[in-house]
């Protein structure tokens, strides 16, 4: 972030406000003072009848470069203050999306009077200008960075309030027992000016219970903002990374005959069934090994999946060939299981086209067993939704459901610490001036999601 003092700032700011590269329509956009001159002196109308700019009322005509040349055929936007995105002044070009006439409209702009905006000024005015809280503003970002659909429905619900509007709720409840406590406090001798401890308590309560629901919102959007971690394990050469590729669709990790070529754990981002993940092929499990790196790897390999919501235990199913038990070559994938517990792990029986599971065998000790073929691709989709039902079982997002993102839980979290630090000062009789400490923090902590107290340094943060 630039030295720009953005609370005092008057500055009229531009930028091309849609994605690099080529496209159909571009889009430049303008905040501040001098949006309409901007505009105005550079837009050439198609119709004769034009004197001014309607505002909200798209305008076709030409646009001028920086050499008052004709450079693009375009439509025109004027947003009269305060009803715009930023509550200032603002205009927007439309013009096609080429990289060069875009860069030339942009030029135009900024010779005319307006500069180069920051990396999220126009949002940051928005708030400050408040046209939006802070809660609402960081949903833009996140609404444009959803890596999934239902990552987009919680951004959305976000950006239209629901989360500010429900801190803003509690912390309004907060804010009534300040105000008795500080009755109380001012009024020694009055009766019936603090609450009665019972009462109190009740409605700190009730608050800490709206945070954990937020609390619990968080958790159960994890998968759809950051992606759900998704483990292969198993024996070398149990076709492990065959089976990455074939969820990516691409030759992501190499694949050969020798065993144990993934001596390292190979990360990448996809979407299963819908659902984000991040996938990762870890190095094959060897019941002895003398060689450091290996080593290295598999120990890697087993924390990660211990961490995972979902581990895929691959077994080579033509190995069951080999014993009069088809079960019998897969001890140390059994030992996994049991390790890691059968709830997360899917039992992926690979080479089936070569050597089907067992008739009748449906799962293994305990672990949903799917067959699956990764080099013909048979029973990769089946085996998609299962991971997906998995990582989601309880904790799918439901209708509605509020979302904060890592910051805000963060500051949930304090804010019922200090709830909780209320309740054990209020059964210990603690004075209510006392109290008043825990009361004023976990409000204040309320007040930073919504950007009510937020310091320069947290709006650099997020800007």
């Amino acid at each position: 972030m630039s030295a720009v003092d953005f609370r005092t700032d008057t500055d009229t700011i531009a930028a091309i406000a849609t994605a690099p590269g080529a496209g159909g329509v571009g889009i430049i956009r303008i905040s501040g003072p001098k949006a309409h001159d901007i505009l105005l002196s550079m837009f050439r109308p198609s119709s004769p009848a034009f004197r001014d700019f309607t505002p909200r009322m798209l305008h076709h005509g030409r646009m001028l470069d920086a050499e008052n040349r004709e450079a693009d055929d375009a439509l025109a936007v004027f947003f009269k203050a305060p009803h715009s995105f930023t509550g200032e002044d603002c205009a927007e070009i439309q013009g096609h999306g080429g990289v060069a006439v875009l860069s030339a409209l942009l030029d135009s702009v900024l010779s005319r009077g307006a500069r180069m905006a920051e990396r999220g000024e126009f949002t940051r005015r928005a708030f400050l200008n408040g046209r939006m809280d802070l809660s609402q503003a960081e949903a833009v970002a996140e609404l444009i960075a959803a890596p999934s659909r239902e990552g987009v429905y919680l951004a959305s619900a976000k950006l239209d309030g629901l989360l500010g509007r429900k801190v803003e709720e509690l912390r309004g409840r907060l804010e009534y027992l300040r105000q008795r406590v500080c009755l109380a406090i001012d009024f020694p001798d009055e009766e019936g000016e603090c609450l009665p401890p019972q009462e109190f308590s009740a409605i700190t309560r009730e608050v800490a219970g709206g945070i954990r629901g937020l609390l619990a919102g968080y958790e159960r959007a994890r998968c759809w903002r950051e992606g759900a971690l998704v483990v292969l394990a198993g024996q070398v050469n149990a076709g492990k990374s065959s089976l990455m590729n074939a969820f990516l669709g691409r030759q992501r990790a190499i694949v050969t005959e020798k065993p144990g070529t993934t001596r390292d754990y190979l990360e990448e981002m996809t979407t299963l069934a819908g659902l984000p993940v991040r996938l990762v092929d870890t190095a094959g499990l060897r019941e002895h090994s003398e060689d450091s790196i290996e080593l290295e790897g598999m120990r890697r390999g087993k924390e990660l999946a211990a961490n995972a919501r979902c581990v895929l235990v691959v077994l080579d199913g033509t190995r069951s060939a080999s014993s009069g038990d088809p079960l019998a070559p897969y001890t140390a994938e059994e030992a996994l299981i049991q390790e890691l517990g059968e709830k997360r792990c899917i039992a992926v029986w690979n080479k089936a086209d070569v050597t089907p599971p067992p008739s009748g065998l449906e799962d293994f000790h305990g672990a949903r067993l799917m067959p699956v073929s990764a080099r013909e691709g048979t029973g990769i989709d089946e085996l998609c939704a299962a991971i997906r039902a998995l990582c989601l079982a309880d904790d799918s997002p439901e209708e509605g459901d509020i979302a904060p993102n890592l910051r805000q839980a963060a500051q949930l979290q304090k804010a019922l610490s200090a709830l909780e630090e209320l309740d054990k000062a209020i059964a210990l009789s603690v004075p209510p001036d006392l109290c008043s400490i825990h009361l004023e923090a976990a409000s204040a902590h309320l007040a930073d999601i919504t950007g009510l107290n937020s310091t320069e340094e947290t709006l650099n943060a997020i800007f």
